[in-house]
């Protein structure tokens, strides 16, 4: 007999260490951490509706099991990685601009100078 896994409990654990920083803000972080977890549920559940529209599509009929115990074949799961991508690129542009802001080049100081001398 398997025990049954206490969710709530799960989510409650904490990692071993300290916790990762990358803002300045420890509130920006948390906020990150809670839409991370978001995206991440999105995700799932774009899947599943996928899986709910695919079985309807071959089927027309599905039960609960039909969804748990479906594998996507090949073509759809390269159908749902482009997807997933797709939506983590779109998730993460505001994030992808501020690194290639922090990438781009800055221009040399005597064209700062030579434009703000013409203003």
């Amino acid at each position: 007999m398997t025990e049954e896994l206490d969710w709530i409990a799960a989510s409650g654990k904490r990692a071993k260490g300290k916790r990762p920083e990358y803002f300045d803000d420890a509130a920006v972080d948390r906020l990150y951490s809670v839409v991370m977890a978001l995206v991440a549920e999105v995700s799932v559940l774009r899947d599943r509706s996928d899986t709910v529209e695919r079985l309807l599509d071959e089927t027309g009929t599905i039960s609960r099991e039909d969804i748990e115990t479906y594998v996507p074949d090949r073509k759809a799961g390269e159908e749902r990685g482009l997807a997933t991508r797709a939506y983590v690129a779109r998730v993460m542009r505001g994030f992808q601009q501020e690194l290639e802001a922090l990438e781009a080049e800055d221009p040399p100081i005597e064209e700062w100078v030579e434009k703000l001398s013409r203003e």
